[in-house]
């Protein structure tokens, strides 16, 4: 079946990178219809968990803050009489036991809560891909690779999951602890807190350039990453091609080479992705070092500025450097958390543009009531891509119950006229007439459900036997589906199988011969019992004498019925009540088989040739 040309884009894996990223107008832009996806199905539940997140947040905070309050007031007193009571520090501690307590229960509750929430916005981000997917053009999935497509389910819609429900906690999180953290710490020392502020600010520019010279590693490795990728897709796919040639030694030493390149990016990236942590721990310890020599120089000399007093106190200084950690480590946190979202970003890019594609126009409102089956051709001219034309002045007339064989060489244009009747492409000139109505004004149920096509690429879904005959006609009884497989020769092979008609296919009926496949196909098109016929070399995979049995079957199908048929046999064609030519989109002769052969032009060079395949 003849596309048209397009080129692979494989999806790069994601990886968080050190250092803090510009945000560009298009991820701002995905970020917000993210978000507001999020919140417009799950706005109570993401209230909830900030709110959960915020007293989490503030009890982490008191029991910090409680460590002053236990070494001012209560250890430092006892340790200074004879005769300690311990009675209200027991209270004291029960009393932080509960704070802790709850804090632990909120933490739990928005961790399920976002939980909740990433899996549903899957399962709805999911849904919604699946229902527009169905909704696209031919030419989409023609111009796609599938396992682009495929890429956008599995790996981007995860790396959202990641994000909502991991990184979107840890950012709030994260933010209302260095507010509430940073508060606080004013409030205990305005001294403390400028050494805090300095360090923090050293680790946030040291990060960053660690992530400035690291990016172009990330995105060498994003790169080799998709040709790694691809390569794989396509040894998958042509391992039959590669074991014929005996290239397996050949197709093993070119994915080395693009391995060891995944491997040198990734091991570069990755350098300096390794030490950001381990240099702000160092950081970190030398804050808190800082802290802790400032805070005694504080407390041993008190001092005063504009007539404000400055003094410390011990508890005061041991509950500031566990706010110092829960200072810096958030930062570094959202940090990270806020590379990893921008990554994931660029799945979302690919999510949305999957939704974004413009569906199939139907503009058409005549339902055919009662098909007659007669299609004609009025001066079309087609290109699958601007300004590259492949039909030129297709001009066919048929009638109802004619059979018309399409002959010519590969490229000729065969599958392209094919693919203008039942309106998988639009014309961009002329008319194709069904039934005198051109079929853009002709609804797309309508039109298609009188039409049933038999591909030269079979593809079966995972069910029955019977269930892939029935899906040409939902409605079909079983008694239907069996008088259709026996039509076309299949019912003898099908009731060889291990349960007959219950017999389960999956992978694509990878348990049948390609000649089986396509017998099933060919029943599958007869139990739909169209008015129009399609047969895109139908018969291609199935050997001569099982041919034979088929094309009596296939005769009775055609009866009364408008056939076209794509043909690289002859026994299809000698048939046929017209016969058209084609070469390189245009028609150079046309009509029966021995009115084609009186005219000694190319139809009676294939005919009479060596050969008795057609191209």
């Amino acid at each position: 079946m003849r596309q048209p040309n397009f080129n692979k884009n494989q999806g790069p894996g994601h990886r968080a990178q050190p250092g803090f990223q510009k945000m560009d107008k298009q991820q701002k832009a995905t970020l917000v219809r993210l978000f507001s996806f999020v919140m417009k199905h799950y706005k109570g539940f993401i209230l909830l968990v900030l709110i959960c997140i915020a007293i989490s947040s503030v009890t982490s905070l008191i029991s910090t803050l409680f460590t002053r309050t236990l070494i001012d007031d209560y250890i430092v007193p006892l340790t200074q009489v004879d005769n300690p009571e311990y009675a209200s520090l027991l209270q004291a501690l029960f009393k932080l036991g509960l704070v802790l307590l709850l804090g632990v229960i909120c933490s739990y509750t928005y961790n399920r809560l976002m939980i909740e929430v990433s899996q549903g916005t899957m399962l709805r981000l999911r849904k919604q891909l699946f229902e527009h997917m169905e909704t696209l053009p031919i030419s989409y999935f023609d111009s796609h690779p599938h396992g682009e497509l495929m890429s956008v389910y599995t790996n981007d819609v995860d790396s959202l999951r990641q994000v909502i429900s991991t990184s979107m906690a840890q950012v709030f999180n994260s933010l209302i602890t260095i507010v509430v953290t940073f508060v606080s710490m004013i409030v205990l020392s305005v001294p403390l807190t400028l050494v805090s502020i300095l360090m923090a600010i050293v680790m946030m520019i040291t990060t960053t350039k660690l992530g400035t010279w690291s990016r172009g590693y990330f995105r060498t490795q994003q790169e080799s990453l998709a040709r790694v990728n691809s390569f794989i897709e396509e040894m998958m796919t042509g391992q039959r091609v590669v074991k014929t040639f005996c290239h397996e030694q050949k197709a093993i030493a070119e994915f080395e080479v693009i391995n060891e390149q995944l491997r040198s990016s990734s091991s570069n990236a990755n350098k300096i992705a390794n030490i950001v942590m381990p240099i702000n721990g160092n950081l970190s310890n030398l804050a808190y070092v800082l802290i802790a020599v400032v805070g005694a120089m504080v407390a041993l000399h008190q001092f005063s500025v504009f007539n404000i007093q400055f003094s410390i106190s011990l508890g005061t200084i041991v509950a500031f450097l566990q706010l110092n950690k829960s200072f810096t480590q958030p930062i570094t946190h959202v940090s990270q958390q806020v590379n990893s979202v921008l990554n994931a970003l660029v799945g979302a890019e690919r999510v949305y543009r999957v939704i974004d594609a413009e569906s199939e126009v139907d503009e058409g409102k005549h339902e055919l009531e009662d098909p007659k089956g007669d299609v004609d051709f009025r001066h079309v001219n087609f290109g699958y891509v601007p300004k590259k034309q492949v039909l030129f002045d297709i001009n066919i007339n048929t009638n109802p119950g004619q059979k018309i064989a399409f002959v010519g060489g590969t490229g000729a244009g065969k599958t392209t006229i094919i693919n203008l009747i039942n309106r998988f492409y639009n014309v961009e000139d002329g008319k194709v007439l069904y039934d005198g109505i051109p079929v853009n004004e002709i609804s797309l149920n309508s039109l298609r459900h009188s039409m049933s096509i038999v591909l030269q690429e079979t593809h079966l879904f995972t069910a029955t036997v019977l269930d892939n005959i029935r899906y040409g006609r939902l409605d079909a009884t079983d008694e239907e589906c069996r008088e259709a497989a026996r039509l076309v020769g299949a019912d003898d092979f099908i009731r060889r199988l291990a349960k007959g008609y219950d017999t389960m296919l999956s992978g694509d009926g990878g348990n049948l011969s390609q000649g089986e496949r396509q017998l099933l196909a060919i029943a599958r098109a007869a139990v739909a019992n169209p008015r129009v016929l399609i047969l895109d070399e139908a018969t291609s995979s199935i050997d001569t004498h099982t041919e034979q049995l088929v094309q009596r079957g296939m005769d009775s199908i055609m009866k009364g019925r408008t056939t076209f048929v794509i043909a690289h046999r002859l026994s299809t064609v000698r048939n046929a009540d017209q016969i058209v030519v084609l070469d390189h989109g245009q028609i150079i002769e046309h009509g029966s088989h021995e009115e084609l052969l009186r005219l000694r032009g190319q139809y009676y060079q294939l005919y009479t040739g060596d050969s008795s395949l057609l191209s």
